[in-house]
């Protein structure tokens, strides 16, 4: 059996019932036959699940033990990283907001990426830039905790946000 049979053999049997693939196998026409796809039901998964409750209880905690925005307010005008990571990360938030709340609530256009090839990557590598110019702006505070903190903020800030919507 060659690479490519077992591919095909290990797709179809996520993909057709066991009792089709007989019936297809005892004919000897897999590939005339008809396959059926099962379908199956998937509830949702909850919103708040173990998961997002962690990274939303870790991020509260990391704001309150280190504190998170006396920080910032201190480090807001003596680096320039810092708005310079601001600025990279209001560019970023500016073409998702336009991508989410214009282009797919307002013009109804739902594969603005297909459209606007050029929003995903340019927001996607502000975004990067953005992170690392705030991790080098607050390395002073934390030193080689900062990239983890930092990270505990943004997971708990995406997890809030998956709650709303």
């Amino acid at each position: 059996m060659d690479v490519a049979q077992a591919r095909e053999q290990l797709r179809r049997r996520y993909l057709v019932p066991r009792d089709a693939e007989t019936r297809l196998d005892c004919e000897g026409d897999a590939a005339g036959g008809s396959s059926a796809t099962v379908e199956k039901k998937e509830k949702p998964l909850p919103r708040l699940n173990i998961h997002s409750g962690f990274w939303i209880l870790a991020s509260i905690v990391v704001t309150y033990y280190v504190d998170f925005f006396k920080t910032l307010k201190e480090n807001f005008h003596t680096s320039s990283w810092f708005l310079s990571g601001g600025t990279l990360l209001l560019v970023s938030l500016s073409i998702a907001f336009y991508c989410i709340f214009y282009l797919e609530w307002y013009r109804g256009i739902e594969e603005y990426d297909v459209k606007y090839p050029s929003l995903i990557p340019v927001t996607t590598v502000s975004f990067i830039a953005a992170g690392i110019c705030f991790n080098i702006a607050l390395w002073n505070v934390w030193s080689f905790f900062t990239p983890f903190l930092l990270f505990t903020q943004f997971m708990g800030v995406v997890m809030f946000i998956s709650l709303l919507g």
